[in-house]
């Protein structure tokens, strides 16, 4: 079975990267530009991991983590971020997300996370 995975991530080529990359190693992928358009596909479909920016306009990543684990508490949340703040972290480590990138985003290792995350590895 193949595993789903939802990326969010304002720059469009983040998303893009990502996804022809694990779709390559047979995930269904889906992206989007924002967490409000995020949300809305959330629920209508229930995705395993969701890899989210943390600074986004609007809804950011912070509170599309507590939305999904408000709904689907078993789905893992990996969030990627180009302002590493430690006070940021440690509230979304309280928030239970699984895993926590600096931007630029190295594929592999969060294909690894992604990976174990789901048991894979």
């Amino acid at each position: 079975m193949s595993h789903s995975v939802m990326i969010i991530d304002d720059e469009k080529i983040v998303g893009d990267m990502a996804k022809l990359s694990l779709e390559q190693d047979g995930y269904e992928v889906e992206t989007f530009l924002s967490g409000e358009a995020a949300l809305a596909r959330l629920s209508e479909k229930k995705f395993d991991v969701v890899v989210t920016d943390l600074k986004m306009k609007g809804i950011d990543g912070l509170e599309v983590l507590r939305t999904v684990k408000r709904f689907y508490p078993e789905t893992v949340v990996i969030m990627i971020t180009a302002f590493a703040h430690l006070d940021v972290a440690i509230e979304a480590l309280r928030d239970n997300v699984h895993d926590f990138f600096p931007k630029p985003v190295k594929i592999k290792e969060l294909k690894q996370s992604i990976r174990k995350a789901l048991g894979e590895g």
